[in-house]
């Protein structure tokens, strides 16, 4: 598995969401309890930027009508999205931190 670097670690702040593009993949990078967690950053929904969604209890929410998904899995919690989204592998390692575009097995809906 390939890990391409894509942020500082210092840049990402503690329950909160960050957007980024990598290879032509939206991706929303989330600091959650020290974890740092990459995520597709489009709600399936309607396509809203899920990194500027706000994160409590292990989730992120979409900022436009909060459907919720679990930030380890990418599995849906609550609508009015359907399907669960994306997540990617994360590597931060010296003050950088990698992602695999190999994504994670997706939970069932």
């Amino acid at each position: 598995m390939t890990f391409l670097p894509i942020a500082r670690s210092e840049d990402l702040e503690e329950g909160k969401g960050r957007p980024y593009t990598l290879e032509g993949h939206r991706l929303a990078l989330v600091r959650y309890d020290g974890v740092v967690y990459a995520l597709e950053d489009r709600c399936p929904h309607a396509n809203a930027p899920i990194a500027l969604g706000p994160v409590e209890n292990g989730c992120i929410a979409c900022p436009w009508h909060y459907a919720e998904f679990e930030l380890a899995t990418g599995r849906v919690l609550s609508g009015p999205a359907c399907e669960s989204i994306t997540v990617y592998p994360v590597a931060e390692n010296d003050g950088v931190v990698s992602v695999s575009l190999t994504p994670l097995d997706r939970p069932a809906s």
